[in-house]
């Protein structure tokens, strides 16, 4: 059996935030934009990837979710403790620059882990936190 990953889901509370974090900082591309009952899922991924996406999602609308619920994960969203992803990068340094550019919320710059990864981490404006490791 061979499985791959096709999406991962990030939670986004702001759809033209979300959009623009990851079409214009991280210079992905949109692959489906669908609008239904006031909410957004924007489906996002490298260009060079095709086979990967990332469904940037509305938490609210998670089937079975109770107000308290509700409550909780937008209180975790904001604090960036609800969700994270971690990506790599053949450039790290210049990804981290180009991020930081962009007005992205720096939360570790380009670090060499104990652990051997470099690596860097960003939130994105959900709170959601980015770790980008360098590909050896």
């Amino acid at each position: 059996m061979h499985l791959t990953i096709h999406s991962a889901m990030l939670p986004q509370d702001d759809p033209e935030a979300a959009l623009a974090f990851y079409r214009d900082s991280l210079g992905w591309e949109v692959r489906n934009d669908v609008g239904y009952d006031g909410m957004r899922w924007i489906t996002v991924g490298p260009t060079d990837d095709p086979g990967t996406s990332i469904v940037l999602y509305p938490p609210t609308a998670t089937p079975g979710i109770t107000e308290d619920e509700q409550r909780l994960i937008a209180e975790m969203m904001a604090k960036g403790t609800f969700a994270s992803i971690n990506l790599a990068s053949q450039e790290l340094d210049a990804t981290f620059e180009r991020l930081q550019a962009s007005g992205a919320e720096v939360v570790q710059e380009p670090t060499d882990q104990p652990y051997g990864l470099r690596d860097c981490a960003f939130r994105d404006p959900a709170g959601n936190l980015l770790r980008i490791q360098q590909l050896a």
